[in-house]
């Protein structure tokens, strides 16, 4: 272990209000997780990590921990998505020009909250990263004194879909090479920016156009080589301001340090007891990983680059990587409880690229609209932060909302002239997800139009978020695609999934009956009783079939055909409480949690979708989820932890305590809110927001808590 390791982790053991310490980047690095592994703050802009060739789906991140061969150490990588981009700006140590991959072994590597260290072999080198939000910082010792110290700087790497289209080099000076490089990817017109400043002299030993150069360090070889790398997406002049701004110093240990800092600072608002540190590993490393994205996309000085491909300058937060289909469900629920001081500026970006692209943002990714996947899931996000009271300019936000919902492209068109979606009329499939998710992104704006006595408008998005109603089969109890004449789509088979060319979005009937979160009675009215739903419900938890050779990767995770690997599913377990059986989702939510997540590699069940498998856990791991996507009811499910101390800012702390908790006791006997008797299986976000304590008891047998009509969401 280096020195400066050794003694950060006796630091750490000396304190206990340290929850960086727990945090292991290694988890979900393996299987299908996805995730990041490298050196970044909260937030950031800069990933600075190791990338290896991509050889597939599982190398999205540019790292699967199967892998031996790294051809670099990129500043920008995503975490847990399901297609492969950036990569960019590559350093990598060579034993000679040519060099372009070296091997590596795990047991020379090291990773931990805003840090990273790699022993390679070829050359004998140890490579040490740390970063702030826009600046990378590389640290270079190089163990043969004897040999040349070459560093390889390459702009044609990227990963997954990313294909460079224009770069450049150019060495300023002895101490400073930038450069640019502007790609086509998952992100179509990406632009980024470098300065970097080298803390010995350095020269070119071999040049390759304009998009790899191989320089030299000329000076004292005793002393590592250390390297600061500014980023920017607008420009060389604000790279080298961002790195001055943030790293004017060269003291690698304190900028650790600092990263440490920042990460117990966001860390340290949720404080959670339990004796068992494996949990804690599980938990605070999943908050780590709900904190990678949304990245800040904006320079020191507030220029950005905007959704229109233009510069403009804010006084505000820019955020990029909104991997939204997948992170409205909980990753954004969660952060309005212990991010309350971004989510005027998320709320805001959201604005500013809607007024740049005319569309609220579908999957946006370094200021471009990737439209990657389904639905408008934008619109319950910003929703939710109006009807939570984020949101100040409220008939801004709901113009974006509502002139997003009401455009031609993207299926809407016929949404507005059919009341549905006709799989007749639409090639690209996926009917029936296209319209669960665009139903319950019409009722989040029905509930902003009735806040701002919009009647017509209340009207007009209720009756189009009860559409869902149109693809109910009464006869087979399944969502099914509905054609123009009005019938449903033959042959069906609800266990089958063909990705991208069927009537769902990465999953099967069975997983997309439940797609209703807006309006769950309704949903249970269509079955024509509770007993008919809790049926079907509880099926789904049992029955297997063959879903095909064509079925997406991403349907893992699965209890039955329940797919916690994929995002659809999230909120099925908490549907219980509305039909008055919270004890069935709570032994399910225990389940799910024990062997869907772990402190190893393979910990995740599915990839992370940038947050929201973790946020999923932290939340569910807290005793609540919220199910409706906008609004902010979180339903009690099963604590995991004695008690859960949460920062929720203003100067006020929400406790949560389970008396009597353990593996055998996971089900809620009685509750109190800020000590009086509370009935009801669900918690206002109000309630959470203003601070208080809720004192839950648990035991071993199901109770009569949350059973009753008038105590259920």
């Amino acid at each position: 272990m280096p020195i400066l390791l050794a003694t950060l982790a006796i630091a750490a053991n000396k304190t206990d209000n340290n929850p960086q310490r727990y945090i292991d980047p290694r988890i979900g690095t393996a299987e299908h997780g996805h995730v990041f592994i490298g050196a970044n703050v909260p937030f950031g802009f800069v990933q600075l990590g190791p990338t290896q060739h991509c050889r597939g789906w599982d190398w999205c991140s540019g790292y699967h921990y199967s892998d031996s061969i790294l051809i670099g150490f990129g500043h920008q990588h995503l975490s847990g998505t399901g297609v492969g981009d950036l990569g960019d700006i590559a350093f990598l140590p060579v034993a000679d020009t040519e060099q372009r991959e070296t091997k590596f072994s795990h047991a020379d590597e090291h990773s931990e909250a805003g840090y990273y260290s790699l022993t390679l072999r070829q050359p004998e080198v140890l490579v040490e990263l740390t970063a702030t939000e826009r600046t990378g910082m590389h640290r270079y010792t190089f163990k043969d004194k004897n040999s040349k110290r070459l560093l390889r700087i390459d702009l044609r790497q990227g990963i997954g879909w990313d294909t460079p289209k224009a770069t450049g080099i150019n060495q300023e000076s002895p101490t400073s090479v930038t450069g640019f490089r502007k790609s086509k990817g998952w992100a179509e017109a990406q632009q980024v920016f470098f300065a970097a400043e080298f803390s010995q002299p350095v020269k070119i030993a071999k040049q390759t156009g304009d998009t790899i150069v191989v320089l030299e360090a000329e000076g004292n070889a005793n002393e590592p080589l250390t390297v600061k790398v500014g980023l920017s997406a607008v420009s060389v002049d604000n790279a080298k301001e961002n790195m001055r701004h943030e790293l004017p110093g060269w003291d690698f240990n304190a900028t650790v340090n600092e990263a440490k800092g920042k990460w117990n600072k966001q860390l340290e608002k949720i404080s959670v007891t339990t004796d068992n540190e494996s949990l804690k590993r599980v938990f605070y490393t999943a908050m780590y990983h709900t904190m990678t994205a949304p990245s800040v996309f904006c320079d020191v000085n507030g220029d950005y680059y905007g959704a229109d491909r233009k510069t403009h300058n804010g006084d505000f937060t820019n955020y990029t990587t909104l991997s939204l289909w997948d992170t409205y469900r909980a990753a954004h629920p969660l952060m309005t409880i212990i991010h309350p001081e971004k989510q005027a500026d998320i709320a805001k970006t959201f604005i500013n690229i809607w007024k740049q692209q005319g569309k609220l943002p579908v999957w946006h990714l370094m200021g471009c609209e990737t439209n990657c996947m389904v639905g408008s899931p934008a619109v319950p996000v910003l929703a939710d932060l109006v009807l939570k009271g984020f949101v100040n300019d409220k008939e801004t936000a709901f113009e974006a909302m509502k002139t997003s919902q009401l455009i031609e492209p993207r299926s809407l068109g016929l949404l507005k002239k059919y009341g549905y979606i006709p799989y007749d009329k639409e090639p690209e499939c996926e009917t029936v997800a296209k319209a669960l998710e665009y139903a319950l992104a019409d009722d989040a704006i029905a509930k902003v139009a009735k806040t701002l006595g919009k009647d017509d408008d209340y009207e007009y998005f209720y009756k189009r978020g009860q559409s869902y109603s149109k693809y109910f089969d009464e006869n087979t109890h399944f969502m099914r695609a509905v054609g123009t004449d009005g019938k449903f789509h033959e042959p069906f088979n609800p266990f089958h999934a063909s990705y991208q060319h069927d009537d769902y979005t990465e999953g099967n009937a069975w997983q997309y009956i439940w797609l209703v979160p807006h309006d769950v009675h309704g949903l249970v009215k269509l079955f024509g009783s509770e007993d008919a739903f809790a049926e079907k419900l509880d099926s789904l938890f049992i029955v297997e079939g063959d879903m095909g050779s064509t079925a997406s990767p991403d349907i893992t995770g699965l209890i039955g055909q329940y797919a916690h690997g994929n995002e659809p599913s999230h909120h099925i377990i908490y549907l219980y409480n509305y039909i008055g059986q919270p004890y069935k989702g709570a032994r399910l939510a225990r389940k799910v949690m024990k062997e869907m997540y772990g402190d190893g590699p393979d910990g995740l069940c599915g990839n992370e979708d940038v947050g929201q498998m973790s946020a999923w856990y932290v939340l569910s791991a807290l005793g609540m989820y919220q199910v409706e996507p906008a609004g902010g009811r979180f339903i009690l499910g099963s604590p995991l932890f004695d008690k859960a101390e949460i920062n929720v800012g203003n100067g006020k702390r929400f406790v949560i305590t389970a008396n009597n908790n353990s593996e055998d006791n996971i089900y809620i006997q009685s509750v109190k809110l800020n000590g009086k008797s509370y009935k009801y299986s669900y918690i206002d976000f109000k309630d959470i927001r203003n601070g208080g304590t809720l004192e839950i008891e648990m035991g071993p047998q199901p109770s009569k808590f949350g059973t009753k009509k008038k105590f259920r969401p």
